[in-house]
């Protein structure tokens, strides 16, 4: 029999197509682990100063509340840049977004240590300040991009970045503890710190963008992405769409969960290894310990629970978590031991676990409208960043450190009630995202 015959150029023309969806495949493939490795950095730096919070504040003859006012300036931070860096990137593109992060967080880690060194308070607070801000203008382009890996894959991949974080969280917290154990400086810790994350950013931010592109690029990657070219006249006014994100009741209601998991959280961030040293009169090795045991919590859920969102949905997957994380941190608070407190700790960290990567997917069904969204609901985990330090070290000086982190309990009841807010979104340009409910695609 004949085989059929190929037109002229017919033949280079499919070469042709399949070299370029390979050359994309690979191209995807480099962006999702450039984007691991970068998260990775964020878990570790923050992680590593957070673990020699105690040691701040002895140096610096703090009382606890009046570290909880200091913390409060990266709170400050990044809630004044949240809405400008949804701006920024949605106009100028996520690459800018990331380079001015990068630059920001290099000079705040080297005043984590120069403020200390020193005995200087408003140094350590410029530096926390200046931690905030450079978290929020990096936060919207590294969580734009991590949704637009996970539309491409056509699956739930986006709590394994968050994993990520929490692996680089791991390291930091065993850094931190090393460093603390070796008595090394905070000056010379934080400084290295510095410098490492300077030099892995510059080299990853190249690589690091596929749909946080200038607005003047927006219908260009629509259009080969995607294959439905978005209305010139909705590119043009993506700063528009980025602050019109502020009256989607939607949107608000996400902002509301991703308050009460960065509540959550960020609570264990700030005063999990504080309250056990104060709670059980253990060492600052000892509460480090702890919490790495509440991130490594963290992050085995969020590397399984992939497959559990595509199975189940958002909703009873949020649902699930809130309740988790409410027995967990109930236990913790009201333990008579370590060992059982630990036991809660760990409970707390599955159920932390996936409740921002489901906000943020949510907050990203969009591609043409995310950056605004994610902005907006990055404002809301500031405002619980805000309030969080002082309050809770308010409460700690009565109470405790570990028994005023129960009161955060009424945030979580508050994430499983809301928890119908992240229900996957249809497009314009087809579905978002995976579906709630629906198998994960072969």
């Amino acid at each position: 029999m004949s085989q059929p015959r190929l037109h002229p150029g017919q033949g280079t023309t499919r070469l042709t197509a399949l070299l370029g969806r390979q050359a994309s495949k690979r191209s995807l493939e480099r962006t999702r682990w450039v984007l691991m490795g970068l998260f990775t950095l964020n878990g570790l730096m923050f992680s590593s100063w957070l673990a020699r919070i105690p040691t701040v504040r002895d140096t610096l003859d703090l009382t606890t509340g009046q570290l909880g006012v200091v913390l409060l300036a990266g709170s400050i931070g990044s809630l004044a840049t949240a809405t400008v860096s949804g701006i920024l990137v949605t106009r100028y593109g996520g690459k800018i977004g990331l380079y001015l992060s990068t630059a920001g967080f290099a000079l705040a880690y080297v005043l984590l240590g120069l403020g200390p060194a020193l005995g200087s308070v408003p140094v350590l607070a410029v530096g926390i300040f200046l931690i905030g801000v450079s978290f929020s203008i990096g936060n919207v382009p590294l969580n734009v991009e991590t949704a637009a890996v996970e539309r491409r894959m056509g699956r739930t991949v986006l709590p394994q970045f968050h994993a990520a974080f929490s692996i680089g969280a791991v390291l930091g917290s065993l850094v931190g503890a090393a460093a603390s154990h070796l008595e090394v400086s905070l000056l010379v810790q934080f400084a290295v710190t510095a410098l490492v994350g300077t030099l892995w950013r510059l080299a990853a931010v190249p690589h690091a963008v596929l749909d946080s592109v200038p607005v003047r690029e927006r219908v260009a990657v629509v259009d080969i992405d995607a294959g439905t070219p978005a209305p010139p006249a909705r590119a043009r006014g993506g700063v528009r769409s980025a602050l019109d994100a502020w009256r989607e009741p939607r949107t608000l209601l996400i902002g509301v969960v991703i308050m009460a998991a960065a509540l959550s959280e960020g609570s264990a961030n700030d005063w999990l290894a504080l309250a056990v040293v104060d709670g059980f009169e253990r060492t600052e090795a000892v509460g480090a310990v702890v919490f790495g045991v509440f991130v490594g919590a963290m992050t085995l859920v969020r590397l399984l629970g992939t497959r559990l969102i595509d199975r189940l949905g958002r909703v009873p997957v949020l649902r699930a978590s809130g309740v988790v994380s409410l027995v967990g941190l109930l236990l913790f608070g009201f333990a008579p031991t370590l060992e059982l407190a630990t036991l809660g700790v760990v409970g707390w960290g599955f159920g932390a676990a996936l409740a921002v990567p489901l906000g943020i997917a949510a907050a990203s069904d969009d591609p043409m409208r995310a950056a605004g969204r994610v902005a907006v609901v990055s404002t809301f985990s500031s405002v619980a960043s805000l309030g969080a330090p002082p309050l809770l070290g308010l409460a700690a000086e009565s109470m405790g450190a570990r028994h005023a982190l129960v009161l955060i309990t009424v945030a979580m009841v508050a994430s499983v009630l809301l928890s119908r807010s992240v229900t996957p979104l249809l497009t314009s340009h087809g579905p978002a995202t995976v579906r709630a409910g629906a198998p994960s695609p072969t």
